[in-house]
């Protein structure tokens, strides 16, 4: 008798680690990246998994001499080495180059496994650590690519990110608040302590913690883009309120509200040549490896881009209510970057001077994938524009950050255009910032 019983458990035991394994193998993506790419997506039958596919690049930082790989006609350099996590980036009138050198604040994930699961993929992708909490300035006044001064202009503060100068006050977005200070030009640091203009939510779980500035043409306004407490509101829409959005800040006011809605994690948000607000947004996870494209796409005035209940207008059946009835007026993204390319850094053509095919488009930067199989993103990409309009596949402007053996020498993060017209991109796990220029 005992001797049956023993060999059922040992059953059981084969049953239950036989169907852990199934729910929890990776997902692999069974699309051609070109299909999930640009205006018209193939969006494909969501696979539901219950674990997401885990596979996180280890870093094997670039060496001396490393960098890389720049499309034709262009050079890539190192323009400042030895920084400390450094994410965006805004150039001020001057040439000075304002760096956020930043990490998620404290406990950002909460509590449980879940939690802790998170930070042990986060430590082996380079994300973890205290964060420095300042604002760095980089001046290269003789236009040489290489900055002969670097000052700490702002300390202090709260795992910030968005940076914004309208005339004489700079706004700073912690994960917290968004905070102003007295700035004039050529000033190398600011003592005066941020004057609080708006508390943002950023209670715990904080997963999608950064916080972006983008200041209209007349100064009047500031747009702040927030991302979501979770992956599909799992804690509840409680805890996203005042999240998942672009906020608008009246500056006369001080008054907000929500201008764009239903926006997972907006990170890159840039005014094109015509004044048209964008950002790139990264979608939801645990749908499969060809689901859901991460985006390109206008912020318009009381859109509503459907998170969480539904992506690309398509319901996400996890979600509950499905509130089918709002769908129909939702709004379609304009562009997709593919599924889980993690698209932080956005800049348009209008400033740079790198030619060729960069002429009329945006510049992104592709994070890249921690739970996709195979790989996407890292890489900066340029989505060329018609009309006013993104069409075609992204061209490849920088590439070589993951190596054959799934290394990760890199991680593009964010981009902006300097005052001469090259391209710079911040690498948060290399802690560098590339220089990309035209040959000659």
């Amino acid at each position: 008798m005992w001797k049956h019983i023993r060999n059922f458990t040992i059953l059981l035991l084969i049953a239950a680690i036989g169907g852990f394994w199934y729910i929890s193998r990776p997902d692999v993506a069974q699309v051609p990246m070109e299909k999930l790419v640009g205006p018209s997506p193939l969006i494909t039958d969501p696979r539901e998994q219950m674990f997401p596919t885990v596979a996180v690049a280890e870093i094997d930082s670039w060496k001396a001499g490393e960098a890389p790989k720049a499309a034709e006609g262009l050079i890539v350099e190192r323009f400042a080495e030895k920084l400390d996590h450094p994410r965006n980036m805004v150039v001020l009138p001057n040439g000075d180059i304002l760096v956020a050198e930043t990490k998620a604040p404290p406990g950002h994930m909460g509590k449980g496994l879940v939690a802790w699961i998170g930070r042990k993929l986060m430590d082996k992708a380079g994300s973890t650590g205290p964060s420095a909490n300042r604002i760095t300035l980089l001046r290269d006044a003789d236009g040489d690519g290489k900055p002969e001064l670097r000052s700490t202009f702002l300390k202090g503060l709260n795992s910030p990110f968005g940076i914004a100068l309208v005339g004489n006050t700079l706004y700073v977005a912690n994960t917290d608040a968004v905070l102003s200070f007295p700035y004039k030009e050529g000033a190398t640091s600011i003592s005066a302590p941020g004057k609080k203009v708006m508390s943002l939510n950023a209670k715990l779980p904080n997963n999608h913690w950064t916080r972006n500035l983008a200041a209209s043409a007349d100064g009047s306004k500031l747009y702040i883009a927030v991302g979501s407490n979770s992956n599909i509101a799992e804690n509840g829409l409680e805890a996203e309120k005042g999240r998942a959005r672009v906020i608008e800040l009246d500056l006369k006011t001080m008054k907000n509200r929500a201008f764009a809605s239903g926006l997972r994690n907006p990170v890159g948000l840039a005014w094109d040549a015509n004044g048209v607000l964008w950002t790139v947004v990264n979608e939801r996870d645990m749908l499969g490896s060809d689901l859901v494209p991460d985006y390109l796409t206008r912020v318009e005035e009381a859109a509503d881009f459907g998170w969480p209940h539904h992506y690309w207008r398509y319901t996400d059946f996890r979600v509950k209510p499905r509130m089918e009835e709002k769908r129909q007026y939702e709004r379609r993204p304009d562009y997709a970057l593919g599924p889980h390319v993690a698209a932080l850094g956005l800049a348009f053509a209008d400033k740079a001077k790198l030619g060729g095919a960069f002429t009329e488009g945006a510049f992104i930067a592709r994070h890249g994938s921690w739970n996709r199989s195979p790989p996407s993103g890292y890489d900066v990409v340029f989505v060329r524009f018609e009309k006013g309009r993104p069409v075609g596949q992204p061209i490849p402007v920088l590439t070589g950050f993951l190596t054959k053996d799934g290394k990760a020498k890199g991680r593009p993060t964010m981009v902006t255009v300097d005052k001469s017209g090259a391209l710079l991109l911040s690498d948060d796990v290399s802690n560098i910032i590339w220089r990309v220029r035209a040959k000659g």
